[in-house]
């Protein structure tokens, strides 16, 4: 027998509170917020008039990113003015995804129902606000009867976007982080088991331990994949809210 025991599935997903209500999620939840605002407080802090090195450097980077790779790919020049927002939601979200691969840590915080739902109703309550901000309630119209769509077929279109863009929408992005951050961290934790089982195996299969270098390797691979995942959950999580802000001010656009 190797001793390879993989643990219940509740044991990958809840942590013991640190105390009460406040568990590791949390304390990565919180430490993501609090290095993102450190880390452009202290960029703030230089001059402006000497060339960005080191933190202000990567604040300057990051910013440019998401003005345009972003804001300008989805919003326009117009849009810019929600790169804050856009820049503290990538940021944050990125931060929790990371601890996955970090060791001791090992868990991303968004592999958590809670964090990613609570991300994705705030993108629907900011662009659906959004909506009604431009076009008043003629946005619900917009919204449930794009233009061109037959009368006939208004009762069953108005269904349809109600649906996706109202109940969907928030669903679909809880779900895309959260499975994609939990899907990872499980392979994670499975290689990393299998590693161990293989390099510890008992004196009559010493054979075994060679093959460790076999579970060893995928797990390196695997790191390297999920800081490139983590990367890529949050950027989409962030250009799909740049998307839904867009549209919610489409309407408005096409009237004036």
């Amino acid at each position: 027998m190797l001793g390879l025991e993989f643990p219940p599935i509740n044991e990958l997903l809840r942590w013991q509170d640190i105390f009460p209500t406040f568990n590791k999620i949390a304390l990565i939840a919180v430490a993501a917020a609090l290095i993102s605002i450190v880390l452009f407080l202290i960029a703030s802090r230089r001059d402006p008039m000497v060339a960005p090195t080191g933190v202000r450097n990567l604040a300057e980077v990051t910013i440019d990113f998401i003005e345009e790779s972003v804001v300008m790919q989805t919003l326009g020049k117009s849009g810019l003015k929600w790169t804050p927002f856009l820049l503290s939601l990538f940021l944050f979200i990125f931060l929790c995804n990371i601890p996955g691969v970090i060791p001791i840590i090992q868990m991303p915080a968004t592999a958590r129902i809670a964090i990613p739902l609570s991300l994705a109703l705030l993108v629907w309550v900011i662009y659906i606000g959004t909506g009604i901000k431009h076009q008043g309630l003629a946005y619900f119209g917009h919204l449930l009867w794009p233009p061109g769509v037959p009368t006939a077929l208004k009762p069953l279109v108005g269904i349809i976007e109600f649906i996706s863009t109202i109940l969907v929408t928030p669903f679909s992005l809880t779900v895309r982080l959260m499975a994609n951050m939990l899907a990872g961290h499980i392979l994670l934790v499975t290689f990393s088991l299998l590693t161990t089982a293989l390099f510890r195996a008992q004196t009559s299969q010493l054979f075994l331990v060679p093959m460790s270098i076999l579970p060893f390797a995928m797990l390196i691979f695997l790191t390297a994949f999920e800081i490139l995942v983590a990367f890529l959950q949050a950027y989409i999580f962030a250009i799909l809210a740049a998307v839904y802000i867009n549209n919610s001010t489409v309407g408005h656009a096409e009237e004036h």
